[in-house]
């Protein structure tokens, strides 16, 4: 089966991911992967949800949304409509929990970190280009408010990021874009770790099963996709990268 953008069934579309893209948050990146466009911008509060007060803690969070014109047709603005829709709090939720999974809540301290994921431009895999990028945004924000030589230990535990793999045609591939997603017989997301934990995986088959053989071969195509998301965070991040886990 030849995909629609000719890549292998095990390729990654193109990926460039630009931190500072914006000059106001103290975390920012815009990331591209194929025609999937998305800006993750993180902003530092000095406060905590009520539930942490007096704890130590800190909190990381995130808000997800779709411009109204980064799909085929326009998206009526959630704002305008009064209330989000269930996909968006659901990935919203995911992406928070997922950046979590990496952060020391109490080396963070009471203070909370809100990453703003905006869709500029949908073509599949906006939840996981959020979370991947999302991660790089939050490194940067963390080595602003607490540099290297003012704290003993930076919140990163590890690197996240995560991917797409399902089932089209019968043939597991990685990093669905939208074509490829809408007809897929089975849709699978993965989230893991830099040391090769699964933080999430959330898989589904839409009129179709998947066999504990194609299973296995689905997670080997998003462990493979995940680590190499994560050698592109190393990349950009550059000297930062060398505090995660330390």
């Amino acid at each position: 089966m030849q995909r629609s953008d000719k890549r292998t069934a095990d390729e990654l579309r193109q990926v460039t991911m630009i931190k500072d893209y914006i000059i106001y948050p103290e975390g920012s990146v815009l990331i591209k992967m194929g025609n999937t466009v998305v800006l993750c911008n993180a902003t530092v509060e000095e406060k905590v949800p009520r539930f942490l007060h007096g704890t130590g803690k800190g909190w990381v969070t995130a808000e997800y949304s779709l411009l109204p014109r980064s799909t085929a047709e326009r998206n009526q603005r959630e704002a305008t409509k009064g209330k989000q829709t269930g996909r968006t709090q659901e990935i919203q939720r995911l992406i928070g929990r997922s950046l979590r999974s990496v952060v020391d809540l109490t080396a963070l301290g009471e203070q909370s970190i809100i990453i703003d994921c905006d869709v500029l431009q949908a073509d599949g895999g906006t939840r996981t280009a959020s979370i991947t990028a999302s991660f790089v945004a939050l490194a940067l924000a963390l080595d602003k408010i607490l540099p290297e030589n003012e704290t003993e230990k930076f919140p990163l535990k590890d690197f996240l990021s995560a991917i797409s793999v399902g089932i089209v045609n019968e043939k597991p591939l990685l990093d669905l874009c939208y074509i490829e997603d809408s007809s897929a017989e089975v849709d699978m997301n993965i989230v893991m770790t830099g040391s090769g934990q699964f933080v999430e995986v959330q898989g589904t088959g839409e009129e179709y099963t998947f066999s504990k053989e194609e299973l296995a071969e689905m997670l080997a195509l998003g462990e493979k996709g995940c680590q190499e998301l994560i050698v592109k965070q190393k990349e950009i991040l550059g000297k930062i990268a060398e505090r995660v886990g330390k």
